[in-house]
């Protein structure tokens, strides 16, 4: 197929080996427990705890006092698997402030005001999630227990085109809230910023983890075109170009881009082109979600997503990369695309998640050209007895709406706020459907309308055999995907990390724990451009995790989604205690990661 055909033309828009694992855990004791009852793992929050209390304290002339450095905390007893992919090594890490200081094995510790017992355990870098729809459910929930409990250190905010700064008209940030709230949230939270600057602002020292914000380029759409589905002029371009140079001077990482989500899918291929320019120029990366209804809805759209990284001489990172057992070809075939471009010499990575279970805005079943013009006329055309009939007339030409062969029926729907739909959270939309008898369209506009676009749903994604393809890959990475609404959201968003090291470390061997580490760590920092993250070594910053690699596992299941995994004893963020003994201990120093600074 040529190029042509790859991307949307401007002419089609009106029809528009094993590494060594750690060794067994030992029965000496950890952190001192304190007295409390245990749990089965399921969600429940814990009030905040002194982080002094939970770390042991050093026992009367423990260590020589002349000569040695104070630490604030040292961890001591571990194997420390460092994020490059190196073998594991015995040593301890001294934390002074929020930075690191290795001791190796043998060498006299420093004294320290308390210390971690980590013997049996894993001391890694903490984990870095490429793929986090917190960008405004973080403002409302800042201890974010299902991410840091996953030893999760740093998401990325911002995907998908979807993010919430720039906006310098506070009526189309709540109107874009709105739009997006069946994959974002739509939180009780002041909405009282304008730049990225300002939103970053919101963060600093206010949540457990960091965040790296990536501008959407429907943000970047609305503030230069509005909300239709029309071409950028060369006046529009110069203004989106404007807007993510500003962005990135405010702390931005790079762009990012949704293209099944309005009004980011009507930029064509030559716009996000030149806007992935822009953000290689200015040190950032292109982060997508790519055009699924693409040509051959199969390669066409990566074969996109890597034109628009080559078009524009910029690193280009495909995010939740899958594959789904309703695609015509293996996920080999997908795999290729991405060898086959790093081959010619470009920079294409990609992340994926350990689940088989989707997650987005119900609206996303509605065809891009009803969403057109925002939330009000969206709503409109809903409430429309013949834009109901086109609707459906498109959704049966499209024929399999996602991974699942059940259609609208099998959706998990969830985030529902009337009392009178309470019954149906987190029920398939069938069941509803089969109660009120109505036709499946008229039942899925309904639901739309009355719960003010905001229903989230769950369905059917990657299959486990293609998890495991994407993987292994060595280019592949970790991006959660994680949504926070309803009663039952995928499992991923509480799994997926330990996931990865119980299942498919320990019990498959599919990777190495080292390269597993090494995955979650310094590639995606490197990804990011991160300088003192994703490793462990002499002065970075100590965003650390403690794990016990015997007992790792995510608890997570679909039908019972928040529960807490097992094996994360210990997270840690720039020096402080997050998460002690797998409890949280109600500790924010997390804050928005700049880029050019961090």
């Amino acid at each position: 197929m040529s190029p042509r055909a790859l991307v949307r033309q401007e002419d089609q828009r009106a029809g528009r080996g094993p590494e060594r694992r750690a060794g067994p855990p030992s029965t000496r004791a950890l952190v001192r427990q304190p007295d409390r009852p245990a749990h089965s793992g399921t969600e429940r929050r814990a009030g905040p705890t002194s982080t002094r209390s939970l770390v042991r304290q050093p026992e009367p002339n423990r260590f020589p006092e002349p000569g040695h450095v104070t630490a604030d905390i040292l961890i001591t007893g571990g194997t420390l698997v460092d994020g490059t992919g190196a073998p594991g090594t015995p040593g301890s890490v001294a934390i002074e402030g929020d930075r690191i200081r290795l001791v190796p094995a043998g060498a006299p510790p420093p004294a320290a005001a308390g210390t971690i017992d980590a013997t049996g355990r894993v001391v890694a870098p903490g984990f870095i999630d490429l793929h986090s729809h917190s960008g405004l459910w973080l403002l409302a929930e800042p201890l974010h227990e299902p991410k840091v409990r996953q030893g999760i250190t740093t998401e990325v905010i911002g995907v998908d085109g979807n993010s919430y700064a720039p906006f310098d008209d506070p009526r189309a940030l709540r109107d874009f809230v709105e739009l997006n709230a069946g994959l974002d949230g739509h939180p009780d939270i002041a909405y009282d910023w304008s730049s990225v600057e300002t939103y970053l602002g919101r963060f600093d020292g206010r949540i457990s983890l960091n965040v790296a914000f990536l501008v959407g380029n429907s943000a970047l759409r609305i503030g230069a075109l509005g909300w239709d589905d029309v071409p950028a002029d060369q006046h529009a371009t110069g203004r989106m170009l404007a807007m993510l140079r500003e962005a990135m001077e405010e702390g931005a990482w790079g762009l990012s881009s949704g293209l099944d989500y309005p009004p980011g899918s009507y930029a064509t291929t030559a716009e996000l082109a030149d806007l992935t320019r822009e953000a290689g120029r200015n040190g950032g990366f292109y982060h997508t979600h790519v055009r699924y209804p693409l040509g051959d809805r199969f390669l066409d759209p990566f074969r996109e997503a890597i034109e628009i990284g080559r078009r524009g001489e910029a690193p280009a990172h495909i995010t939740h990369f899958y594959h789904r057992r309703t695609f015509p070809g293996p996920p080999e075939q997908l795999l290729a695309l991405v060898d086959d471009a790093r081959a010619e010499g470009l920079d294409v990575t990609f992340d994926a998640y350990p689940s088989e279970w989707a997650s987005t805005r119900l609206l996303i079943l509605i065809p891009t050209w009803a969403q057109e013009g925002g939330p009000a006329r969206t709503k409109e055309r809903l409430g429309d007895r013949t834009v109901r009939h086109r609707i459906r007339r498109e959704l049966a030409e499209r024929g399999v709406l996602f991974a699942g062969a059940g259609g609208l029926r099998d959706v998990r729907i969830g985030y529902l706020a009337h009392p009178e739909h309470a019954r149906w959270e987190g029920r398939p939309l069938g069941e509803l459907i089969d109660a009120t008898g109505s036709d499946p369209v008229d039942a899925l506009c309904d639901l739309l309308l009355a719960e003010n676009l905001r229903p989230n749903e769950v369905t059917p994604g990657p299959h486990t055999d293609g998890i495991r393809r994407f993987l292994r890959h060595p280019i592949g990475m970790v991006g959660t995907d994680s949504t926070f609404l309803g009663a039952r959201p995928s499992p991923r968003t509480y799994g997926s990390f330990p996931r990865i090291l119980g299942q498919f470390v320990r019990e498959e061997g599919l990777l190495g724990l080292e390269e597993a580490v090494r995955r979650m760590t310094s590639a995606p920092a490197a990804r990011l451009g991160l300088r003192d993250r994703g490793v462990l070594r002499d002065g970075a910053v100590a965003d650390i995790v403690v794990f016990d690699p015997a007992t790792v596992r995510s608890n997570a299941t679909a039908d019972d989604p928040r529960r807490y995994p097992d094996g994360i004893e210990h997270v840690l963020v720039a020096g402080r205690p997050v998460v002690a003994d797998g409890r949280h201990t109600g500790a924010t120093p997390g804050r928005a990661l700049r880029h050019g600074i961090d």
